[in-house]
């Protein structure tokens, strides 16, 4: 049975290729601790150096491997070109992560020298994930290399393609045998891989499927667990600039089709003339959003979902959300003439509705009127879940409050909730993590540190003791 993956945009064949079994990553698990010793040895500048190579040849490959990425996910060129872009820049962010975060310190004592050092872990297994299927997994990556570890990865089952081109990049930088590999196939493949012996899961992906990975992993304390998941994420709009305010909500909301974890799920607004305008005013831009194939002209804003597949159990969720009793504000619908995978931005009134605390992963927002500030934040903060959240407002008083006592990882003012930088930690609490962030902060799960205290010789211990005895 061969694996393969399609354009959600016209259903085209993308990749094809085998399903790796249990004997081929039991080899491989075998191939990276064989190399580990080898490669944690070596200085940090030789490690260095084969990242940077490595970085060389996205920049080479950039257009290509962006092409790949949008024909696999069905995300429009600019987003694929922004999201090598990030890949790149991931290189000499980790660099300067690891020599910061992991690097070795030493202090003067008076018998001779503290040490602070940091060690790898040993084997890596990195699980990736189809929205962002190069630049998430190579977040996880480039710092377990740099770190001195041995990574096995395996690519969504969705994004195969994307998988291949960067172990290519990967092999073409150099690297010793068993150093990274890759292993292709499904849930029976990264079964396999978690259940062997490795060190470390780095996996970004549901909070589903973190759930498992706690359950799984409860009595393997020795293996380093690095969580990032998903989100229920709230946007509260307080006030200000309707159309700006609008911009923000939508690109909060609707960008990468609603498949960011870190998109707001749930709109908060005052029930007063600014939250009726700005819902109109949300409703207006979202209908004006151009929707199509990542290779048409002109660009659209937005693609298809991952597949027909993921669509379909979008819609069972929304038609749950009105079963629940939520107002339909704007549908939730495919597009005639498109394949299955393509839906319509969908904007719905929850306001006086209890509804699941799930993640729709998809363009789908939850709009809920409140009658003041504390109960916009206690409605942000009902969430078993603490990724992302924003607050948009021209009011400083308002977002001292917000800043200090919404629950998320990433809180941002007047700006998307999905913006983010590398050079900065990225990662929740509650359902959305396990309080190990990843972007800059990765370096810190990729090593463990050790801390010494040196002497030259042993002179002056025995004449120490021998006083405190005669005392």
């Amino acid at each position: 049975m061969k694996l393969q993956s399609f354009d959600p945009a016209s259903g085209d064949l993308v990749w094809e290729g085998e399903i790796d079994g249990a004997g081929a990553v039991s080899a491989a698990l075998h191939r990276a601790r064989k190399a580990f010793p080898g490669w944690a040895a070596l200085p940090v500048e030789a490690r260095v150096e084969a990242v940077q190579r490595y970085k060389a040849l996205l920049e080479a490959r950039k257009e290509t491997m962006a092409e790949v990425i949008s024909r696999e996910t069905g995300k429009p060129l600019w987003e694929s070109r922004a999201e090598i872009g990030s890949m790149i820049g991931k290189v000499g962010i980790s660099i300067t992560a690891q020599a910061e975060r992991a690097g070795e310190k030493r202090s003067d004592m008076p018998f001779g020298q503290a040490v602070l050092r940091h060690r790898p872990h040993g084997v890596m297994a990195v699980l990736g994930p189809f929205n962002f299927p190069g630049h998430l997994p190579n977040g996880h990556i480039v710092p377990a290399l740099l770190a001195g570890n041995t990574v096995v990865f395996k690519p969504s089952e969705m994004t195969p393609a994307t998988g291949a081109a960067m172990a290519e990049a990967w092999a073409e930088a150099g690297l010793p045998e068993g150093v990274f590999q890759i292993v292709q196939g499904g849930r029976e493949t990264g079964e396999v891989l978690v259940a062997g012996q490795i060190d470390g899961l780095l996996f970004t992906g549901s909070a589903a499927a973190g759930a498992h990975f706690r359950r799984i992993f409860a009595d393997r304390p020795d293996v380093i667990l690095a969580l990032e998941l998903g989100g229920n994420n709230p946007l509260v709009a307080w006030d200000g600039d309707v159309e700006e305010a609008a911009s923000v909500v939508i690109q909060s909301a609707f960008v990468t089709t609603g498949q960011r974890c870190s998109c707001a799920r749930r709109l908060i607004v005052p029930d007063n003339d600014f939250g009726t305008a700005l819902l109109e005013a949300v409703d207006a831009l979202a209908g004006k959003l151009t929707i199509g194939a990542w290779d048409e002209t002109p660009e659209p804003y937005i693609g298809p979902l991952i597949s027909e597949a993921a669509a379909t159990s979008a819609k069972a969720r929304v038609e749950g959300l009105g079963a629940h009793g939520a107002k339909v504000i704007r549908p939730f619908t495919g597009i005639e003439g498109r394949s299955g995978a393509f839906v319509t931005p969908a904007i719905l009134d929850v306001t006086g509705v209890g509804v699941p605390d799930e993640e729709i992963f998809a363009p789908v927002l939850q709009v809920r009127r409140v009658g003041d500030f504390d109960a916009a934040l206690a409605a942000a903060n009902h969430t078993r879940f603490g990724l992302s959240a924003g607050l948009i407002s021209a009011d400083d008083a308002l977002w001292e409050r917000f800043i200090h006592e919404c629950r998320a990882g990433v809180v941002n003012r007047n700006r998307p909730t999905t913006g983010a930088a590398g050079s900065m930690p990225f990662g929740g609490l509650g359902d959305s993590g396990n309080h190990r962030p990843s972007a800059y902060y990765a370096a810190d799960y990729c090593a463990y540190p050790v801390a010494s205290f040196e002497a030259a010789s042993a002179d002056g211990n025995s004449g120490a003791l021998a006083g405190k005895l005669r005392a």
